[in-house]
């Protein structure tokens, strides 16, 4: 500031009380040739070099850093060369004894130098990118990480975000079929990274191989879809900014919800509060721009992509098909046979042909087993003597008048009880569970104990008709001795009457 004020002086002194550079020097204390730069320039220009710097003992070396800063592109960002790195490396490989400061103010300006630049650009309505985040949620009480699915309308800024327990094949596809139906149509083109959820491989020619899911909900929807450059997350900054977008507003503090269904609830709100919203730059609200980017959707099909990973597999001996990690129960009939799962976000189905055989709830434990206690009743009804052990009934929270029919069942049965036990289990395959409760009550009121018993009972009681036993099943129920009347008895009893 004390230059500039002196260049102010001294000009003034020049130019406007017409001193000579000579005089002006005198006063002022500086030299002569000092006021004439100062006579050709308004303010102080600085420190002007004249020729490059030397650098005798780095000189000789700047050919082999350029050639790691250079091969470092190619390298993940966290195993890249650091300044001090390359010091080592020509010190020990190349005999290098200048020191470390001019090494790292070289790197220092190659690095800027090589920084890529961007051109700004347009974005015209229809179009979409799409991208996967992560953040930290509490989900059913438990905090855990979610990953959740961005779409971003460049165009208008409009967004779109919903949240799953993985970044899975499944969830990918959900996460169009949502993101569809929340816009209402669907985007003439979506950009993606090189995730390998949509791309299988890319050819030589840079031409991507979609996975067969993505080639699936790609002709279901009709959209373009594009792809950016391996590990160019810039090509699609817009959604890239979308996803730190949402976890900084939408996810901060970290939200709390019974459910991903109740998450994603919470995450559809936000995206309809942002659409009133107006941007820098912009004259309109998200909302408003909006109109135009639907204006060039195209309009959706008749119904949603069957948003699922299908995968082959085979039913094993102890009658369980593996996905993802986690085992899952299907009927006994079924071992070893080829089946076909399909895993959704929240269910697991297995079908063996066209015939759906089982359906369970998504585990994401690894290593774990989903079992159905009905698939192994068939079975147990032949190897009674696994009853007390089999897994899959462990944990099978059944109304106390199951244990009340067993016990009688082997008390007055013994071994054959049991199987009769199971028999009654197998009514819950067809029958509702209050239903055969109420059967099981009916029969331990009556003293009926016996499969037979309450099969007949629980019938009599959905066809509503009055129940029909044959106690002849039942030996140990007290009997009634009832005579056969004959005619001369009869008679007696006639006369007997007659006055």
């Amino acid at each position: 500031m004390k230059l500039l004020d002196l260049y102010g002086r001294v000009r003034f002194a020049v130019q406007r009380e017409g001193l000579s550079h000579r005089e002006a020097g005198r006063r002022f204390g500086i030299d002569p040739r000092t006021v004439a730069k100062m006579m050709r320039f308004a303010v102080p220009t600085g420190y002007r070099r004249s020729q490059p710097p030397m650098r005798p003992k780095l000189d000789r070396f700047v050919g082999l850093i350029d050639q790691i800063l250079e091969e470092d592109k190619l390298r993940p960002a966290k195993q890249r060369h650091t300044s001090k790195r390359i010091f080592e490396r020509l010190c020990d490989e190349h005999g290098f004894d200048g020191g470390i400061t001019i090494v790292k103010d070289y790197v220092l300006g190659s690095r800027q130098r090589l920084r890529e630049m961007f051109v700004p650009l347009r974005h015209d309505p229809g179009h979409a990118q799409a991208d996967f985040g992560e953040a930290l949620a509490v989900v059913g009480g438990m905090e855990r990480k979610i990953h959740f699915f961005a779409m971003d309308l460049p165009h208008s800024d409009a967004c779109f975000v919903q949240a799953y327990p993985a970044e899975a094949t499944e969830a990918f596809c959900e996460g169009h079929n949502a993101a569809f139906a929340f816009f209402g149509k669907v985007p003439r083109s979506i950009l993606y990274d090189n995730t390998t959820l949509a791309v299988a491989r890319i050819l030589g020619d840079g031409t991507r191989q979609r996975t067969r899911a993505f080639a699936e909900l790609h002709s279901h929807y009709l959209f373009a879809d594009r792809f950016g450059r391996p590990g160019k997350g810039n090509d699609k900054g817009k959604v890239e900014g979308l996803v730190g977008y949402i976890r900084r507003n939408f996810l901060v503090p970290l939200p709390r919800a019974a459910s991903f269904t109740a998450l994603n609830a919470q995450l559809l709100e936000d995206c309809r509060r942002r659409q009133g919203e107006r941007l820098r730059g912009h004259g309109e609200t998200i909302g408003e721009r909006l109109m135009r980017d639907l204006a060039a959707f195209h309009p959706l099909p008749p119904a949603p992509y069957d948003a699922c990973e299908k995968r082959p597999a085979r039913v094993n001996s102890l009658s369980q098909v593996r996905y993802r990690g986690s085992d899952y129960s299907v009927p006994t009939a079924y071992g070893h046979r080829e089946v076909l799962v399909r895993g959704y976000i929240h269910d697991v189905v297995i079908s063996c042909g066209a015939e759906v055989i089982a359906r369970h709830p998504r585990s994401y434990e690894r290593e774990d087993f989903v079992f159905d206690p009905l698939h192994y009743l068939a079975l147990l009804e032949i190897k009674t003597g696994a009853l007390d052990q089999a897994a899959p009934l462990t944990g099978w929270d059944l109304p106390d008048e199951f244990a009340t029919l067993r016990r009688l069942l082997e008390a007055r049965m013994a071994k054959r009880g049991k199987r009769e036990f199971v028999q009654v289990l197998r009514l819950l395959e067809v029958f509702r569970l209050e239903d055969v409760v109420a059967a099981i009550k009916d029969a331990i009121a009556r003293g009926v104990i016996g499969f037979d018993a309450v099969k007949h009972l629980l019938l009599c009681r959905i066809e509503r008709r009055p129940p029909r036993l044959d106690l002849t099943v039942y030996p140990y129920l007290p009997r009634a001795t009832v005579a056969t009347t004959s005619a001369r008895t009869y008679l007696d009893l006639l006369s007997a009457g007659t006055p």
